[in-house]
């Protein structure tokens, strides 16, 4: 996987946004339709989400795209 670094920093970013809106990894999951054991991997930096992946859950999470990909590195 290419960047290592950065996929883990967005999957950290998903995390902490999720739990600052006290949801489950299933509640997004569900309001993203995406498999609940992608959110998992996602947030663990094991899967190298795709774009589309990550707007749908920006929408879930009711934030902007340019949120979850504002990172330190």
């Amino acid at each position: 996987m290419k960047n290592k670094k950065l996929v883990t920093a967005i999957g950290k970013r998903i995390r902490a946004l999720r739990e600052e809106q006290e949801l489950s990894q299933e509640d997004l999951a569900n309001e993203a339709d995406v498999p609940l054991s992608q959110i998992g991997r996602i947030e663990r930096g094991e899967n190298n989400p795709t774009i589309s992946t990550l707007y749908v859950i920006a929408k879930a999470l009711k934030v902007d795209l340019k949120v979850l990909v504002d990172v330190k590195l």
